[in-house]
């Protein structure tokens, strides 16, 4: 039916690869799959407490509570100094949404127990997403609270319009603050506390709303204007008043504008600075949006004066090595494959026939993957060039049965058509064989599930579209341009005496597998010794091979971890750091960049007592 149909078949190739075009187009480039592990984090911050006390006020009662979470399998909490957190692994196929809100309102229902003086509980939930793919530097002729505000109020926004990015997060420098340093003898004979000078700080720092006013047509929105403007309506705040005469708060403190407790620090390249964690939105690309904030990294440098920002880490540039690097070899493959069935086919039209179905299938596929959400990653990538060498079987089992059709004096067309209803029904069974070889992946639980299931269902799609090629792409180009050899006598040339000569070359190695064949059978006992050997000899060998999730992979870049005993200042942790800086140009001269840090500045929190170096 498709060789009486040849335009159908030609047209509905043609929107085959049309549709799968468009969807590679489309597709997300990533590393690896999106692998989201059944885990939430609760962590909790109550700056300058010891660790004894952060898991008696902090760590039990968050225990006690997450505890009874349903799905849970396994409790883990760690106390730091300042900080607590919960690690709550639930059982694969959990639903983390569920969870995250059984989660949140167990928190809400625990807060009460928790010292008023600690920070809000904060709820994490595993997700490759919400780990930054790009960190940028900000260096500038400023102090480290300006260099801090113009990360923060100038640099984050526009780089979070940047399409695809979701967040920026800005480490290091320190924050603005207003420090209100009381003298102790004046509010002890003034018998103040000291709470009543903090509650009227937070009711006088604030913008209140008085309601409604209606004056003809117009209604409008009044407001009480509180909030402190500069120091000196600080400075002018009535604290109390005694025998009718106002005490203001510069009677009893000094205002100043000030900054944060050092408890953490960020240098680049030797210098303080402030770095910028970019997080993409999820199912986006991450090479496309890595470009984007490049493009919006050199703008910066153009237009704000006196800031210099760098890339200090792209994860996109391992991304586009590694799906390079798997393009290259799948490319190389297919020409590899062209060429085995060139010399063996020995036929120019021969070899266009089968090579057809290599991009049919493949282009295809990717509309398998824009469709199911899926993304072009080693995994989808290597499954396309496991799947190269089997898409090309059906077409050359059709193939070399519509030549033998022909050898024996039938025309193309019949031959054609003869030789594609003789084995189709194998070349279906010899396809389904392969596919059943990778169904039990689909199968799978936990992280494997994730990774081999995208590449089982590519190479499964790939080898149908392969043998929906072989059943009518390739017998309708077999009725239009096969053509028989010819005849021995007839070939002149270089390109005649090259066939015959292949043509005695295979003739020679059949006979002799005919001959191997023979004595092979002759001598069975030794045939099924040297196989039984083989096996034996194999499973001898397979506990001395390692095992791993995924091979180790050079990024280019070194981590270094100077870990001082728990307690130490952050002022010590940063002449380890300057120590550290100072060894690294004599020790690795071919570093590019040198990122330090220390203290709680850091993604997910850290110590000041551990100083990270990152070359």
């Amino acid at each position: 039916m498709a060789i009486q149909r040849p335009v159908t078949m030609f047209m509905l190739s043609g929107v085959i690869i049309l549709i799968g075009w468009l969807s590679f187009t489309r597709l997300p480039v990533d590393l690896m799959p999106d692998i989201s592990f059944p885990s939430i984090t609760v962590r909790v911050t109550y700056a300058g407490v010891g660790p004894l006390e952060i898991e008696e006020l902090v760590t039990r009662p968050l225990e006690q509570a997450m505890s009874a979470v349903a799905g849970l399998e396994r409790l883990e909490s760690t106390s730091s100094e300042g900080s607590s957190r919960v690690t709550l692994n639930f059982a694969w196929g959990t639903d983390l949404n569920e969870a995250a809100d059984d989660v949140r309102n167990r928190l809400d229902r625990v807060r009460g127990r928790l010292p008023e003086e600690s920070d809000a509980p904060v709820l994490f939930k595993f997700d490759a997403n919400t780990f930054p793919i790009m960190g940028v530097g900000v260096e500038g002729d400023f102090d480290s609270i300006r260099l801090r505000e113009i990360g923060e109020h100038d640099l984050s926004p526009r780089l979070e319009r940047v399409p695809g990015v979701a967040s920026v997060t800005v480490e290091g420098g320190l924050r603005r603050q207003i420090h209100v340093e009381l003298s102790k003898e004046k509010i002890t004979a003034l018998n103040l506390p000291v709470d009543r000078i903090t509650n009227l700080l937070r009711s006088e720092n604030q913008n209140i709303p008085l309601g409604e006013i209606d004056e003809g047509d117009r209604t409008y929105l009044v407001r009480s204007q509180g909030q402190f403007e500069n120091l000196q309506q600080i400075r002018d705040l009535v604290v109390m008043t005694r025998s009718g005469v106002p005490v203001y708060l510069r009677d009893i403190a000094e205002v100043n504008d000030a900054a944060e407790d050092f408890r953490s620090f960020t240098r680049i390249n030797g210098k303080p600075g402030v770095r910028l964690r970019i997080t993409k939105q999820s199912g986006q690309n991450t090479v496309q949006i890595a470009d984007a904030v490049r493009v919006e990294v050199a703008k910066i440098n153009r237009e704000v004066p006196g800031i210099t920002l760098t890339v200090l880490d792209d994860s996109s540039i391992f991304i586009k090595r590694s799906i390079t690097a798997v393009q290259e070899h799948a490319l190389l493959g297919g020409v590899l494959v062209m060429l085995i069935i060139f010399v063996f086919l020995r036929d120019i039209r021969a070899t266009f026939i089968v090579f057809t179905s290599i991009p049919i299938s493949v282009i295809g596929t990717f509309a398998l993957l824009y469709f199911n959400g899926y993304t072009l990653n080693t995994m989808t990538f290597g499954g396309l060039a496991l799947g190269v060498g089997m898409i090309v079987d059906a077409s050359i089992v059709v193939i070399e049965n519509t030549f033998r059709h022909m050898e024996h004096g039938k025309d193309r067309m019949q031959a054609s058509i003869e030789g594609s209803e003789e084995v189709w029904s194998a070349i279906l069974a010899s396809t389904l064989t392969h596919i059943a070889v990778f169904i039990p992946l689909l199968f799978l639980t936990g992280v494997s599930s994730i990774l081999f299931k995208q590449l089982s269902v590519v190479v499964m799609f790939s080898l149908t579209m392969s043998l929906f090629v072989a059943v009518t792409i390739v017998p309708v180009l077999c009725s239009r341009m096969l053509k028989l050899p010819a005849p021995a006598a007839q070939r002149r040339g270089v390109v005649g005496r090259l066939y015959t000569w292949s043509e005695r070359f295979f003739a020679g190695m059949d006979n002799g597998y005919s001959r191997l064949i023979r004595q092979s059978l002759v001598h069975r006992p030794t045939v099924l010794g040297i196989g039984a050997a083989a096996v034996v000899a194999a499973v001898l060998i397979l506990p001395t091979i390692g095992f791993e999730l995924m091979p180790q992979a050079d990024e280019g870049e070194v981590g270094v971890t100077a870990e001082l005993p728990v307690g130490t200042r952050i002022e010590r942790a940063q002449d380890v750091a300057t120590r550290l800086e100072s060894m690294i140009p004599e020790l690795v001269p071919e570093a590019e960049m040198v990122l330090t840090q220390a203290g709680s500045g850091g993604f997910m929190g850290g110590g000041a007592n551990r100083t990270n170096v990152t070359v």
